[in-house]
C-alpha cells in the first residue's frame, strides 16, 4: 500500500515487518530504482569504543576489525586526526553524467576530522565500510568519502554500534559502479 505524504508516494510495510531473506544468488541481483525509499530493521548489538593509532588507515583498520570480532553490519562516528595526503573522494567530476568519474582530494595538511559511516556486507560476504568524513583546518573544511585512503594522525576515536538481525548488503549497482546498500 502506498500513502501520499508531503507531495510524495510513501510505501506501507506490514507492522512486526517480516523477515526479507537475501536473494539466493546475490551477484545476479539487480538493484531496483524505485522512487519510493528502502529500509528494513535491524537490532542493536555489541559496542566497540575504538582508538586508531597514528599511521592507521581508517577504513582498512575499521574492516579488519570487523573480520576479526564477526561484526556483520554496523554503524560508526569518528573523531581526531586525519594525516597529510590523505585522500578523499569529494563528489562527481559532472553530476549527470555516466559513467560517474569521482574527483579526488588530497588533504595538503593535519586536519580535525568528524565523520559517520555504515558497515555492511558486500556481495562476498566482506566488511565494506562507507564513511564520509569533514575535514577542516583553520577556515576552510572539506568533505568527502574516505574509501581512496585517510590516514590517521596521532589518534582517531570510534564508535561502532554493531547492527545485528539485519539483511542489509552492498551491491554492484551496474550504471553507478558502486557497491550500493541493499537494505
Amino acid at each position: 500500500m502506498k500513502k501520499w505524504q508531503n507531495g510524495f508516494f510513501f510505501r506501507l510495510y506490514d507492522y512486526p515487518p517480516q523477515k526479507n531473506p537475501l536473494p539466493t544468488d546475490i551477484k545476479s541481483h539487480s538493484i531496483e530504482r524505485k522512487k519510493f525509499m528502502k529500509y528494513s530493521l535491524a537490532q542493536q548489538g555489541r559496542i566497540f569504543v575504538i582508538r586508531l593509532e597514528d599511521g592507521d588507515i581508517v577504513h582498512e583498520e575499521i574492516e579488519k576489525l570487523a573480520r576479526e570480532q564477526s561484526i556483520k553490519a554496523g554503524a560508526l562516528i569518528i573523531v581526531g586526526g586525519a594525516a597529510e595526503s590523505s585522500t578523499l573522494i569529494v563528489g562527481p567530476d559532472q553530476g549527470i553524467e555516466m559513467p560517474i568519474n569521482p574527483m579526488e582530494h588530497i588533504l595538503d595538511n593535519v586536519h580535525e576530522i568528524a565523520g559517520t559511516g555504515t558497515l555492511f556486507p558486500d556481495d562476498e560476504g566482506n566488511p565494506s565500510l562507507h564513511m564520509h568524513m569533514a575535514c577542516g583546518r583553520n577556515a576552510s573544511t572539506v568533505t568527502g568519502c574516505i574509501r581512496n585512503g585517510v590516514k590517521v594522525w596521532h589518534v582517531m576515536e570510534a564508535i561502532l554500534f554493531e547492527l545485528i538481525d539485519t539483511t542489509g548488503v552492498r551491491l554492484l549497482d551496474p550504471p553507478l559502479g558502486f557497491k550500493l546498500l541493499v537494505p
